[in-house]
C-alpha cells in the first residue's frame, strides 16, 4: 500500500486583501497612535483606505434575520471592505471574548468569512486579530 504523504496547506483567507487592510490600519496608528475615540480612527481609516483606493463602505448597514425573518433591528459595520472583509474598530484597553463573539455573529449575519477586529488603543502598535468564519 503504498501512503501519500499529507501536506496541510491553510490558504489564507483573502491574503492580499487583508494586507492591504493592515497597511492601512497601521499608517493611521503611526500617524495618530493612541488615545482618541472610535469615531476618530473611524474617518482616519476612511481617509486612508481612500488614499490607498481599497473599496469600502462606511458604517454599512446590515439587515439581521430571526428564523427566516428579518428584523427591525440593523448592524452598522465600522467597514465593509472589498465587499468581502468585516472590519470592526475598537479603542479599548483590551480585546475581550465579547468582541470576537460580537464579531463572529456578524460575520454569521452576512455570511461573509473574514473579519478583521482592530484594536487602536493596544501599544506599541494597534492589534489586528483575524476572525475567520
Amino acid at each position: 500500500m503504498i501512503h501519500k504523504k499529507h501536506e496541510n496547506h491553510k490558504k489564507i483567507v483573502y491574503k492580499e486583501e487583508s494586507y492591504a487592510l493592515q497597511g492601512a490600519i497601521f499608517e493611521v496608528y503611526k500617524n495618530i497612535g493612541a488615545g482618541f475615540l472610535e469615531a476618530v480612527y473611524q474617518e482616519c481609516l476612511e481617509k486612508e483606505l481612500d488614499l490607498r483606493k481599497i473599496p469600502f463602505q462606511s458604517q454599512k448597514e446590515i439587515k439581521l434575520s430571526y428564523k427566516n425573518t428579518t428584523l427591525n433591528q440593523t448592524y452598522r459595520a465600522n467597514f465593509l471592505c472589498f465587499d468581502s472583509i468585516l472590519i470592526e474598530i475598537k479603542a479599548v484597553t483590551e480585546i475581550s471574548d465579547i468582541h470576537r463573539s460580537q464579531i463572529l455573529n456578524y460575520l454569521r449575519a452576512t455570511n461573509l468569512k473574514l473579519g478583521l477586529l482592530v484594536n487602536f488603543s493596544s501599544f506599541p502598535k494597534a492589534g489586528i486579530e483575524r476572525i475567520v468564519l
